[in-house]
């Protein structure tokens, strides 16, 4: 949440410009094959399942905006041109999963709604861990690498809802980036 001049709080603004994404942007990414390290980092002890995906916007009808306010105190402002993908994603990780070091083509919502998840940025030059238990949100904007780690001995599970261009591929695997021990 974030307070606006005025006193209004926004709950969310989200600005998506997906016109500048292209298929090389969303394809996996690293080092040359000739190269000594890996090109990606996998995931381990989680599985995805694909709740559905759709695509929002009009071709023929210009960007795609919807704005919606709520009284004085709430609005929300979701833009895109041109057209974008919603894709909803359950992803269940065992004790000790992970989701490998990863990217994504626009904004994913994730909401933890079983255990625990503990999320690194590679962005992060101190690997300081973001904890969330169920019931709560993480917004990772996806446009640097992160990895998401059940730190747990108990099973956690998250629900997860990408804006991606359409026809995109919804995860970009990365490197390392070497700032966390693991």
């Amino acid at each position: 949440m974030s307070l606006l001049p005025g006193g209004r709080v926004t709950a969310l603004v989200l600005a998506v410009s997906l016109a500048a994404c292209s298929k090389d942007s969303v394809g996996p990414r690293g080092h040359s094959p000739a190269a000594s390290t890996p090109a990606s980092t996998l995931g381990t002890g989680s599985t995805s399942t694909l709740l559905g995906r759709a695509t929002f916007g009009d071709p023929t009808a210009g960007p795609f905006e919807i704005v919606r306010t709520v009284g004085p105190h709430w609005s929300v402002d979701v833009k895109a041109d041109p057209n974008f993908d919603l894709a909803v994603q359950n992803i269940v990780f065992e004790p000790g999963g992970q989701s490998g070091w990863h990217s994504h083509p626009g904004p994913v919502f994730i909401q933890v709604v079983l255990g625990t998840m503990t999320f690194y940025e590679g962005d992060d030059p101190t690997c300081t861990p973001i904890v969330r238990t169920a019931g709560q949100g993480y917004l990772d904007r996806g446009d640097h690498p992160h990895i998401a780690r059940n730190e747990t001995d108990l099973h956690a599970a998250t629900l997860v809802t990408y804006l991606a261009p359409a026809g995109a591929a919804l995860r970009i695997d990365e490197p390392n980036p070497g700032n966390c021990p693991f």
